[in-house]
């Protein structure tokens, strides 16, 4: 979000940790989800709602008419001071809906003592689904209905994972709004790790690291960076001497394979 839309999340944001103090955290997460879905899905009704044209008042009566008993009370605020608000494009209303449904399953898991097990979850379930064409295929495809890979998701996670993580999975697969599962999984775990003020980096290595080295590598990114980091690891075979990190858009190679790849690009410069 830029400019407006983010001006606007940040006063939305401020009334959504207001009544998400005392709410039910799953329940309010899978409203505010529910309701960034009926907005993708009614066009009409999400361009009436993000209208600037229109009073504040008059949509979010328009809201309360609508959601009435179907959402929990602390949603409905949500969504009434989400509808007030003034957005760059009408997009940006279901997006910032979403987004404080995955920040209300985040704090549901930290109130648990969960959040690391969140965070950890959603990336190996990612990798899970790269290492699976067959699985990707079948989440990815449209023509399956959301409640058919639910039941999917559940029988491959169910018991094996927070319920958190369970139902972040379960409402991205059934609806991804546009983005790839990959895409939404990695914009999920950068909103999980926000929560804690954290960055994440993907760091990939020819063997295991040590939890030594994880320490030394974590406490590095931290002076470098100014802000915790959270260590997603990977055992990657390709990978020859060294270690990788990809964090957002920056890459720190220490590979062989990098180092040779920096030296042929200077030669060629």
């Amino acid at each position: 979000m830029r400019g407006l839309s983010r001006s606007s999340f940040a006063t939305v944001e401020e009334r959504f940790n207001a009544v998400a103090a005392t709410a039910d955290l799953g329940r309010l997460a899978a409203d505010l989800h529910g309701v960034a879905v009926l907005l993708d899905r009614e066009h009409a009704l999400r361009r009436n709602l993000s209208d600037p044209a229109r009073h504040a008042e008059q949509k979010a009566e328009v809201a309360r008419m609508l959601l009435g008993a179907k959402v929990s009370e602390a949603a409905m605020e949500t969504v009434v001071a989400a509808v007030s608000a003034r957005w760059s494009r009408s997009a940006d209303l279901a997006d910032a809906l979403e987004r404080l449904s995955v920040i209300a399953s985040a704090a549901e898991g930290e109130s648990h003592g969960m959040l690391d097990d969140v965070e950890d979850e959603l990336f190996r379930f990612g990798r899970i689904v790269e290492a699976n064409p067959r699985l990707r295929m079948v989440l990815a495809d449209i023509s399956v209905p959301a409640e058919a890979k639910g039941r999917l998701v559940a029988e491959l996670l169910e018991g094996k994972v927070t319920p958190v993580t369970l139902g972040l999975v379960t409402r991205l697969v059934g609806y991804p709004r546009g983005r790839s599962l990959e895409t939404g999984l990695n914009e999920y775990i950068w909103l999980v790790a926000e929560q804690r003020q954290q960055l994440v980096a993907v760091v990939r290595s020819a063997v295991p690291l040590t939890d030594a080295q994880k320490r030394r590598l974590a406490d590095w990114l931290r002076t470098t960076y100014g802000r915790d980091v959270h260590l997603n690891t990977e055992v990657d075979s390709r990978v020859i001497g060294g270690f990788s990190v990809r964090l957002g858009d920056e890459m720190i190679d220490t590979t062989i394979a990098g180092r040779i790849e920096e030296v042929r690009r200077r030669l060629a410069g």
